[in-house]
């Protein structure tokens, strides 16, 4: 079928992955950095990129910057910082009009790729140190990130649940980083760290559009040169899981929230890996699941459920808003459903409605140039290597027997419940 085509080359420090498709009218410009999760950089890491976007050397101001934006039709710039397994990543994006759609024969792509380079090359510093009032302005919005976890009460049960699930595993730590050590970053620290991220992790860098695979090689090979490394790698850690272990915490709230976290032991890249998403789909991955079906429709007991993997970790969460009294009957459903999925009580027409589903879903990923890269780097973050046909070939020839194989192994965890301070114990 040849969904994605993906040219992967070795450039000085990084490797260039560009995607010639005919798809889009614009070309998406993808820097992706690699560095396993630690405690000492989490913090300077979720802060990092925000930094480098603000401004630069060029364009020593946010506005300055945007109106270059502006300048090249209106691009689009941006960055996220994600967790995959025990790995923090840190993704800086442009977005921006392919040339060949215009009358204008100003060379885009080029303009792109030499404002990422400007970002991650050439920042505003000197003398070895951050522009401070940049770095203090960004310290300032990251502390609001990082509160806003604790405001939106379902994001909040999620990440207790995975404090409580991986204590003591880097897999714990939050995404964008520890309140409290945000403080203690300045802008020379950071600017010590952005050296370090540079040197060490592992970088690669993405070209999407209807391009000509020379041509971005020709210009990425003059405007991004690094030291050649070995990136460093961190073996997954993941806790042998005895008694399933319940938390139950207080606050003042009106919606109970309950969040189950089960270990798959199974990871991307996996031979059972295909198996594992047919069976998360029949359990909760969508609105035809028995999570869905049994705890919300039948018996009325969640405002929402829904099951996730984390592909890297090896991990399975199930999400539900329930009333604060439902606590032990929706527990004792999710778990009957696992039950029915280990004994192989499911039909034939779940197995391939479930198919059908996953299938338009990574066909509908694939239908942005961003959702693309994700699909991609997988590869890069387990180090093996799927092709997006096999993904799915893969999927579809899954049997029933794998399926329940894949069920046997998934061993329950944590049951985190946060819940109101009038409710029962």
């Amino acid at each position: 079928m040849g969904v994605i085509s993906e040219a992967i080359k070795e450039m000085e420090g990084y490797k260039l992955h560009v995607v010639t498709t005919e798809k889009f009218k614009t070309n998406t410009i993808v820097w992706k950095m690699k560095a396993p999760l630690t405690k000492e950089d989490v913090t300077q890491r979720a802060l990092l990129p925000h930094v480098l976007q603000s401004s630069t050397a060029s364009y020593p101001t946010t506005a300055k910057l945007r109106s270059y934006l502006d300048e090249l039709y209106g691009a689009n710039m941006f960055v996220d910082v994600s967790k995959k397994g025990e790995y923090q990543i840190i993704s800086m994006s442009i977005e921006i009009a392919n040339e060949k759609f215009l009358s204008d024969a100003t060379p885009l792509l080029s303009k792109g790729l030499e404002l990422l380079a400007e970002m991650v090359r050439n920042p505003l510093a000197e003398n070895g140190t951050f522009n401070h009032e940049t770095v203090e302005k960004e310290k300032r919005t990251l502390k609001q990130r990082i509160q806003s976890v604790f405001d939106d009460k379902m994001r909040y049960a999620n990440f207790r649940l995975v404090e409580e699930m991986c204590a003591g595993e880097p897999y714990a730590l939050p995404v964008n980083g520890e309140l409290e050590a945000v403080d203690q970053i300045d802008a020379k620290s950071l600017y010590d760290y952005y050296q370090k991220a540079f040197a060490e992790d592992e970088l690669d860098l993405y070209v999407i559009g209807d391009v000509s695979s020379q041509e971005v090689e020709s210009i990425a090979s003059g405007l991004f040169r690094f030291a050649q490394r070995t990136p460093k790698e961190t073996n997954t850690l993941n806790r042998v899981s005895g008694e399933a272990k319940t938390i139950k915490e207080k606050q003042d709230i009106k919606q109970g929230k309950l969040n189950i976290g089960y270990r798959t032991n199974i990871k991307y890249g996996d031979q059972d890996y295909n198996a594992l998403q047919v069976f998360n789909g029949i359990f909760g991955g969508f609105s035809h699941s028995k999570l869905f079906l049994n705890v919300r429709e039948k018996n009325s007991l969640a405002y929402y459920v829904a099951s996730r993997l984390e592909s890297h970790k090896g991990l399975m969460m199930v999400m539900s808003g329930i009333e604060f009294e439902n606590f032990d009957l929706a527990v004792k459903i999710i778990k009957e459903q696992m039950e029915a999925m280990t004994n192989g009580d499911f039909t034939d027409e779940e197995i391939e409605q479930t198919k059908a589903v996953i299938e338009n879903q990574l066909l509908e990923t694939v239908d942005t140039a961003r959702g693309m890269v994700e699909l991609l780097y997988h590869n890069v973050v387990s180090k093996v290597t799927v092709p997006l046909d096999d993904w799915l070939n893969g999927m579809k020839n899954t049997t029933k027997d794998e399926i329940i194989a894949v069920a046997n192994k998934i061993n329950l965890d944590t049951v985190y419940f946060l819940t109101g301070m009038e409710a029962a114990e």
